[in-house]
Order: C-alpha cells, then structure tokens, then sequence
C-alpha cells in the first residue's frame, strides 16, 4: 500500500510541477498564399479594333468605362487572379506633336511611382513583326508593376499598365505578376496595326 502512496504522490507531484511551467509560445512564420497558375494559353482580340494581338485566355476583354475613356480603350481583366491590365489607344493620324505629347504623358506616368518604386528598370523591345515596344518594370509597393507602350510613329499609340486593385503586398503578388508579364511580352510580340 505504501508503494501505491508513494507512486501516486510522485505522480500528482510530476503534474503538478510540469503544470506551472510557463509556455512559451512562438510565433508561426510568416505565410504566403499557394498560388496555382494554369498555363499560357492564347486568343485573338475581336476584329473590331485598330490593333490585332493575342491575349491570355485567363483573361476577359471589358470596353473602359470611365468618365475619359475614348474607344477602343479597354481592359484585359485576370478575375481568378485579381488582375488588370489597362490599354489606352490613341490615332495618331500622322501628327507628331501628338506623338511627342503621348510619350511625354507615358514617362510621365512612369515617373509618378519614383516615389514609393525601388527601381524603375525600362527596355526597349523589337517585336518579330517589327514593331519597337518600350516596356517598364517597377519595383517596390507601387500601384502599377508593369508598364507598356507601343506606336507605329504615324497612325497608332498603345499604352497599357498592370493594376492589382487591392492592398496585398507586391512581393506576395510576385508570382502573378511575373506570369502576366509572359501574357504582355506575348501581346505585344503579336501586336498588329490595322489598315484603314
């Protein structure tokens, strides 16, 4: 009997210290969403506008309807991925002050993010159709990581710039834009200008 008294006082005893011992808790490590990106696949943009090029089937072409649209503005809307991707056209009907103005209002727009980008990194890119393209890549928690504009010198201006209307942050957004820069390359190297 005395065994089984001493087992039992050994036994509350053991809980007992073990049960006031302060817990230390660690904080989880900081986590990032699993993003699952489908594969590029690509569809013709409708007849009805001045310029012809492929874009992303994840992608849905809505007309701009903002109080400064002008037609043939759209945006190429990623929904599943919260992405939007904006083009601005304009006919430059072979005057070149508008041209000079529109690449002006472009650096412009780029130059806006200086503030919170980290880096402003632009190239310059010879489509296989010939066409020159200016691309922009920005880094940093700015409202627009990517930028693009193309023109023909004399009849047609496309400007576009990838949006993320929320508050995540870039870096966790990195792989969504990393993959719809693939989508903007691919547009851009199919870039056609209509004949009028």
């Amino acid at each position: 009997m005395k065994g089984i008294y001493y087992l039992f006082l050994v036994t509350v005893l053991v809980v007992v210290t073990t049960a006031c011992q302060e817990a230390t808790y660690v904080p989880k490590p900081k986590g990032y969403n699993r993003i699952e990106l489908p594969d590029h696949q690509y569809r013709a943009i409708d007849d009805f506008y001045p310029y012809q090029f492929e874009y992303s089937q994840q992608a849905t072409v809505v007309p701009d309807t903002s109080w400064m649209s002008e037609p043939y503005w759209i945006h190429l809307v990623y929904e599943d991925l919260g992405a939007d991707v904006q083009l601005t056209y304009k006919d430059l009907n072979y005057n070149q002050q508008k041209l000079r103005e529109l690449l002006q209002d472009s650096y412009k727009l780029t130059s806006k993010h200086q503030i919170k980008a980290y880096s402003i990194d632009e190239r310059i890119l010879k489509t296989p159709k010939g066409h020159t393209a200016v691309v922009t890549e920005l880094s940093g928690e700015v409202p627009s990581q990517f930028q693009f504009f193309s023109t023909d010198s004399s009849r047609h201006f496309l400007r576009g710039a990838l949006y993320f209307p929320s508050a995540t942050k870039n870096d966790s957004l990195q792989p969504i834009i990393e993959y719809i820069k693939v989508d903007i390359i691919h547009m851009l190297n199919t870039l056609e200008w209509k004949k009028s």
